[in-house]
């Protein structure tokens, strides 16, 4: 019995899905005809390159392709065309039953250059009082001309090319013109292009160069340019043109265009979920060169009790305060010194404190540093952590380094340091070091001083006073 008010009970919810089903399909109505997307179009009073479209059929949503890279939705629209020729408009007219396209050819008989008179396209070509077109080459010389990020960002987090890295790739001698007239652009490859190696059964000749492939090319004539889009300007080259460093695509995302400057971002045909970016600038163009670094040498000094002209800054788990000294001794007996305090933790193998004057040091004729320390005995009875003896850590606390590093380097700045070790040091009494530099007195790029206290690579705790930091006249 309950299995036939199973059966029953299945039949009927068949019954109720077929009849839903079927109320649903009516209601999505009758397919639409060729009626349901007519339209017009006249140009307007103003100017005959203006065209005014309008439909009026009973469809509820109406788009339109202007053939000339714009596109705009409504019954009422209206298409610019700066230069002569034909173009093939169409109309998709949507309705309850589907949609259906229909298309229209006009005819542009003159061009208005009036009409193209457009900020970007200024820009980018010179606008009408450059005929001749403005020319543009990759940016080699500075960092970041080409890179390559993911595709979900706006910017090159993965890869920034070096100054000239990319150096006879065939790449940097690339010259791309736009011209206003006839949207024209000029692709000149000097003979060869810098393309990605996935691209290479497609440029035959092609051989591994620069870490990806460079390729014998020559540009066809015909190409022109298109920038469509309002907020998001895509900038595209037609059949089968491209711009810089060639992934398979032709169209390009106008990140930032200015008069000296115009910045890309492409995608890769063959790489999905790449992103790459070029850097341009009008051929000619030369970047005005930074200040040069104020590059001189004054006094630096800090006793803690008052008296001084520079700044600790702490860093990686190292800091220093002002305390009081914890041996007034004959050789310090300052009742203020430093107190520098080593914590562990993420980073703190690395701490240290640092001064910036401000300028490149002129390190000539003034390149020794002297100070005063106090080493405690108690920081000697450190633990093994597994990674290092007890007596490595024994000696290591008794250390201490002064480096000299170029901070326009930034995190880097360790690469091209120089630093002077004091190893072994007395403990429980205050000691007078001096740090000798002279054998780098003859660089110019130094201006960040970094005091390191028990080493670098030490995972223990620390305290260690310091007093009377000062470059020696």
């Amino acid at each position: 019995m309950k299995k036939i008010i199973y059966n029953i009970l299945c039949i009927v919810a068949l019954q109720v899905c077929l009849v839903s089903c079927s109320e649903d399909n009516e209601q999505l109505g009758a397919p639409p005809v060729a009626a349901d997307a007519t339209f017009t179009y006249a140009p307007s009073a103003a100017n005959k390159n203006i065209i005014n479209f309008t439909s009026t059929t009973e469809a509820f949503l109406k788009t339109w392709d202007f053939g000339n890279g714009v596109k705009a939705s409504g019954d009422n629209v209206t298409g610019t065309y700066p230069v002569k020729g034909s173009y093939v408009v169409k109309m998709t007219a949507y309705t309850s039953g589907g949609s259906i396209v229909s298309s229209q050819t006009i005819e542009i008989e003159q061009t208005d250059p009036t009409l193209l008179d457009i900020p970007v396209y200024n820009l980018l070509t010179g606008g009408n009082s450059k005929p001749e077109g403005k020319t543009w080459v990759v940016d080699a010389t500075v960092k970041g001309h080409f890179g390559l990020g993911p595709d979900t960002s706006n910017g090159p987090d993965w890869y920034q090319a070096g100054p000239n890295e990319k150096d006879g790739s065939g790449l940097y001698n690339d010259k791309y013109t736009f011209k206003i007239n006839a949207f024209s652009y000029v692709f000149d490859t000097e003979g060869d292009v810098f393309i990605n190696n996935k691209q290479a059964a497609n440029f035959p000749g092609s051989y591994p160069n620069a870490g990806d492939d460079t390729a014998p090319f020559t540009a066809p004539t015909d190409l022109t340019w298109n920038i469509s889009g309002d907020n998001n300007q895509i900038l595209t080259i037609s059949n089968g043109g491209f711009i810089g460093y060639y992934t398979g695509v032709s169209t390009y995302e106008i990140l930032k265009l200015e008069e000296n400057e115009m910045y890309l971002r492409y995608l890769d045909a063959a790489n999905a979920g790449f992103a790459w970016y070029l850097h341009l600038i009008p051929e000619g163009f030369t970047h005005t060169p930074p200040p040069a670094p104020e590059y001189k040498i004054a006094d630096i000094y800090e006793n803690f009790d008052g008296s001084s002209n520079v700044t600790f800054i702490d860093n990686s788990n190292g800091s220093i305060v002002t305390y009081d000294n914890p041996a007034t001794l004959p050789i310090n007996t300052s009742l203020k010194v430093g107190k520098y305090t080593k914590a562990n933790g993420a980073g703190g193998e690395y701490a240290n404190v640092q001064i910036k004057p401000g300028y490149k040091m002129d390190l000539h004729n003034r390149n020794v540093f002297k100070m005063k320390v106090f080493i405690p005995g108690f920081n000697d009875y450190t633990t093994d952590n597994g990674s290092e003896s007890w007596q490595s850590y024994h000696t290591l606390q008794k250390q201490i380094s002064v480096k000299l590093q170029n901070g326009d380097l930034g995190a880097n700045g360790y690469t091209t340091q120089y630093e002077v070790i004091q190893k072994n040091l007395d403990t429980d009494k205050w000691i007078e070091l001096t740090f000798d530099f002279s054998a780098v007195a003859d660089r110019e790029d130094l201006d960040k001083i970094v005091i390191q206290f028990g080493g670098e690579a030490i995972f223990t705790d620390g305290i260690f006073y310091l007093d009377d930091f000062e470059l020696l006249p």
